[in-house]
């Protein structure tokens, strides 16, 4: 997983409430589980005129132009703004991969389904819940303001606007731990090796049958 510590990011505003998952990623394209190449069906029946199916051609499909994600000033955004309960429904983690390979690494939003809050820091996105009021402003800012963009700060837990506001957001420390360190649930275990490894040698000394093939039995 990467890490991530601070970004400046081009802003995209989804101003929906209660988006579920099958709308982040419709359940045709749960088939794989490679963890990339959702991104171009990333709220596929919102952004398509037709229906998609996995392995169709995106490029040639109509692209719906009344969704947000289509207009040409939101071309190559990496933050996206939200509204209530962001990523509601079942929980499947091709949701945040959706996110992330479409090129999404922060979402902002007053609240978040928990299960998707949750895969979104195993996956490098970083989930940040402010108060309605500042997601208000946000989402005129946004509006009134082309090429909008804001710098997001990990480490020092602070989103920056361009006019030089401040916002500082509140994350869980072991989750900003992994963030940085871009550590997954995987790479947390291999912090451990050594122990393992010991741990693996000493009851291999003390319980020698358990190691036993069952050729050897």
């Amino acid at each position: 997983m990467d890490s991530f510590k601070k970004m400046q990011g081009l802003v995209a505003p989804l101003d929906r409430s209660n988006v579920d998952t099958d709308q982040i990623i419709p359940k045709q394209f749960l088939k794989s589980i490679k963890r990339t190449g959702f991104g171009p069906n990333l709220f596929d029946e919102w952004r398509y005129l037709d229906h998609g199916e996995p392995g169709m051609d995106n490029s040639g499909r109509p692209l719906n132009p009344d969704f947000i994600l289509n207009e040409e000033r939101y071309r190559g955004a990496s933050i996206l703004l939200a509204r209530d309960n962001f990523g509601c429904g079942s929980s499947r983690e091709h949701a945040p991969w959706a996110l992330l390979d479409y090129g999404f690494r922060v979402i902002i939003a007053p609240s978040f389904a928990d299960i998707f809050f949750n895969n979104c820091f195993k996956n490098g996105i970083l989930p940040i819940i402010l108060d309605a009021a500042t997601v208000d402003k946000l989402f005129a800012d946004v509006a009134e303001n082309p090429g909008y963009t804001l710098d997001v700060d990990l480490e020092k837990q602070t989103i920056v606007t361009p006019d030089g506001e401040a916002i500082a957001f509140e994350v869980d420390q072991f989750r900003k731990h992994c963030l940085v360190n871009g550590l997954d649930d995987i790479g947390l275990t291999l912090e451990h090796v050594e122990e393992i490894r010991a741990y693996e040698s000493r009851r291999q000394n003390e319980a020698p049958w358990l190691f036993q093939s069952a050729e050897n039995q």
